[in-house]
């Protein structure tokens, strides 16, 4: 691979706002990384095949899970305010938080209208596919 090539990907990587891209060409590999800034980073819907779909729990309340394997994030940056927090009325696909996979940010959002009963994981906790991450009261 040359370097107008290695441009070319760099240029397409800061267009698209990805933080890492990796080439395969005539079995080698070439793995392009830079940092994103803290600030903006890319956020993605979770794909309609992996839906954050809501249980019922017993108690009236729906549970909202992680679709995927990844970081939670209460908030869209370090320093800024949470999605939502205990007690806010939330309207179906609010966003609700993001989950970092792969160093994509997937948004789970809320998939029916309530009230946030619970918020059942902290900011930066790693969470396995099917955590409970919120309740819901209806």
């Amino acid at each position: 691979m040359n370097e107008t090539d290695i441009r070319k990907y760099a240029g397409l990587m800061q267009e698209l706002g990805l933080t890492g891209l990796e080439i395969t060409e005539d079995n080698k590999v070439v793995r392009l990384e830079r940092n994103a800034p803290a600030a903006v980073q890319e956020v993605v819907s979770v794909p309609a095949a992996v839906p954050a779909v809501p249980a019922a729990v017993q108690t009236g309340e729906l549970s909202v899970k992680s679709p995927m394997v990844g970081v939670f994030y209460a908030a869209p940056a370090e320093n800024a305010a949470p999605y939502v927090s205990l007690g806010d009325r939330v309207e179906k696909g609010q966003t609700l938080c993001i989950v970092e996979a792969m160093k994509l940010m997937n948004e789970i959002t809320a998939e029916e209208e309530g009230v946030i009963s619970q918020i059942c994981v902290t900011n930066g906790q790693v969470v396995e596919f099917g955590t409970e991450l919120f309740r819901i009261k209806r």
